[in-house]
């Protein structure tokens, strides 16, 4: 998959139900994964093989070397169409062995029972991964957990100092929490007269898990970010709306048109990573003169995190082989090598604490790498992983319609809830 921390946030979904006849369970396979690690196995990953063919190709190499008589065949699948492409193989019984996997893809393989338990066949790897990271790919409601942990990405929130000054606020002092958020957003608009707003977006589901609202029910069969405290953050984006806080094409925006709108210095703030610094220095140097760097905004203290997994195909004739080539992608010596080559972080115990993410060099690259892994180490996935790509449309429909005044803020989050339930229940 092509690493961003927007991609990570907007990962698709399978598009289809997977049949009946897809399932099985994960004790279905044909050998035991404590066997000998030998024979052929496919390795499937995503939108990866342009930019990584050189580190995939040693990463296999190495660990046929290390294991003998095996053999690692790479498939590497455009981003456009993979969930309909995993749904495919999946009811053709075509699954690679080894599959790339966002939290939300694993989910309705795991409930086909495609998708290996490794709480049951691979319990002894957990110990080297943070616990965050290894319950991400976890079913709410399901025992097991499903896919070997990966890369992980969180990112920073940008702001743009000379607009903060400009609207009488202080540059060096800029929001941390929510409160801080809509009081600054409402300053600056006063202040600008309507020109520039805090934000180009509106409240996502990663939003309310930050602010705080319970986001699904213990049992994970229903959603609850229709509770007082969701009312309360809606209620809130709609006054900051009112006060033209928020960019009047908020209701419509994509990440990249939000990115935009910062890029051009009409609105002030926006979330981003690492990544980004390039572009501003390269694209906008009289933006970048004047960026400031500071954390995720969050009421609860944690940062959200977004995640990638490794699953292993519960089916597969080399369950052995499979699971050892998933846990060797996914070890500490593979992730830190991975993290050195692009913007993301490993999902491994202890390796955020090495100094290429704890050591300041004075470069704004450095300073954001060293505060996001910080933030990692605690960090949540606040993207419930049963919330589908249609219950991610859903919320922000509902949303715009009571930013819009056409419904209340309590009405908007019940009518999305209701949605929501329904859709759930049909997965």
């Amino acid at each position: 998959m092509r690493i961003s921390r927007r991609a990570l946030a907007t990962a698709a979904v399978l598009a289809t139900v997977l049949p009946l006849s897809a399932c099985g369970g994960s004790d279905s396979g044909s050998s035991d994964a404590s066997g000998k690690v030998e024979g052929k196995i496919t390795f499937q990953t995503w939108n990866l093989k342009a930019e990584f063919k050189d580190y995939f190709n040693g990463v296999i190499a190495d660990f046929e070397k290390k294991n003998p008589g095996t053999e690692v065949e790479w498939v590497d699948r455009p981003a456009e169409g993979y969930a309909d492409k995993i749904s495919a193989d999946a009811a053709g019984g075509t699954l690679p062995d080894v599959v790339n996997v966002s939290p939300d893809l694993v989910a309705p393989l795991a409930k086909a029972g495609l998708a290996l338990d490794l709480d049951k066949e691979a319990s002894e790897y957990r110990k080297e991964y943070l616990d965050g990271a290894w319950k991400s790919h976890q079913i709410p409601g399901t025992e097991g957990t499903f896919a070997f942990p990966w890369y992980l990405n969180t990112g920073p929130v940008f702001y743009n100092k000379k607009l903060f000054k400009d609207a009488g606020l202080d540059p060096e002092k800029p929001p941390k929490t929510y409160d801080d958020v809509f009081e600054a957003g409402t300053e600056m608009a006063k202040n600008s007269k309507g020109k520039v707003a805090a934000l180009a977006n509106v409240p996502a589901i990663e939003d309310f898990g930050r602010y705080g609202v319970p986001l699904m029910n213990k049992e994970g069969t229903g959603f609850a970010f229709n509770d007082a405290k969701g009312v309360e953050l809606l209620t809130r984006y709609k006054k900051l709306y009112d006060a033209e806080g928020l960019d009047a094409q908020a209701l419509t925006a994509t990440p990249e048109s939000a990115g935009h709108k910062f890029l051009t210095q009409s609105v002030a703030m926006n979330p981003g990573s690492a990544l980004d610094l390039a572009n501003f220095k390269k694209d906008a140097p009289s933006l970048y003169k004047n960026i400031g760097i500071t954390d995720q905004i969050s009421s609860t203290g944690k940062a959200n995190m977004y995640v990638m997994g490794v699953m292993v195909n519960s089916q597969t004739k080399q369950k052995p082989a499979a699971v050892a080539f998933a846990h060797f992608v996914t070890d500490k010596t593979r992730q830190m090598q991975f993290a050195k080559q692009v913007a993301v972080f490993p999902s491994t115990e202890g390796s955020l604490d090495d100094p290429y993410f704890t050591k300041q060099d004075g470069t704004d690259e450095t300073k954001v790498r060293i505060a996001a892994a910080e933030s990692l180490k605690t960090a949540e996935n606040y993207t419930p992983v049963l919330f589908s790509e249609q219950m991610k449309v859903e919320l922000k429909n509902q949303v715009a319609k009571a930013l819009q005044g056409k419904q209340s803020p309590k009405a908007a989050l019940d009518n999305a809830v209701k949605t929501c339930d329904r859709l759930l229940k049909q997965s």
